[in-house]
């Protein structure tokens, strides 16, 4: 029980020693270069504005370039969580498919992604990732992994399948990234109430 309270401390500090970071980066970076002009909408600022056409993509990068996941990509974009995700990490990000979104009631996204919602919709994206690297080989049944929002998760293995919170939905495929893991799943996690 101290573990868990430890741990949670632990990433929540974490989390936001990170956000310190960066806006202190962010700061000191905008008063040597600045000008009169700000930047076009096209310019990328911040962690996802560094172009790296060398190195592994991270989990923003994965996540754009990949067609079944374009929903998940306008909500971290409308939640402005492009740079968080874009840092060094190392995260685990759940990322529902466009087919688990369908799946939510009609008007569900729509209503998420409007800028009065945008505190749900940041509880909902941080409720599917996970600071550190969990790999699908590593999960034990019965499994809880604590979630940036600050709720858990549970993890159920059976048969060599990996679901979360009870069904709610399953890995069904997982891709590395520089910065940590993408399980891809078909499934959107809700936090708890």
């Amino acid at each position: 029980m101290y573990g868990i309270k430890t741990n949670k401390i632990m990433r929540k500090i974490l989390l936001t020693s990170s956000m310190i970071c960066m806006g202190f980066f962010m700061s000191c970076s905008n008063q040597q270069g600045q000008t009169s002009e700000s930047p076009t909408e096209t310019e990328a600022v911040g962690q996802s504005g560094v172009q790296d056409d060398q190195s592994q993509k991270n989990v923003v990068q994965v996540a754009i370039g990949s067609k079944d996941h374009s929903t998940l990509v306008a909500a971290v974009k409308a939640g402005e969580l492009v740079d968080a995700l874009s840092n060094a990490g190392p995260f685990t990000v759940f990322a529902p498919t466009n087919a688990a979104f369908d799946k939510l009631p009609a008007g569900t996204v729509d209503n998420l992604l409007k800028p009065e919602s945008k505190d749900d919709l940041v509880n909902i994206l941080q409720y599917h990732v996970s600071v550190g690297v969990y790999k699908t080989e590593n999960f034990t049944d019965g499994e809880t992994i604590g979630q940036v929002n600050g709720n858990d998760i549970k993890v159920s293995v059976k048969d060599g399948k990996v679901s979360i919170n009870d069904g709610a939905a399953t890995i069904v495929a997982s891709v590395p990234a520089s910065n940590g893991i993408i399980h891809v799943i078909d499934g959107v996690l809700l936090p708890p109430k």
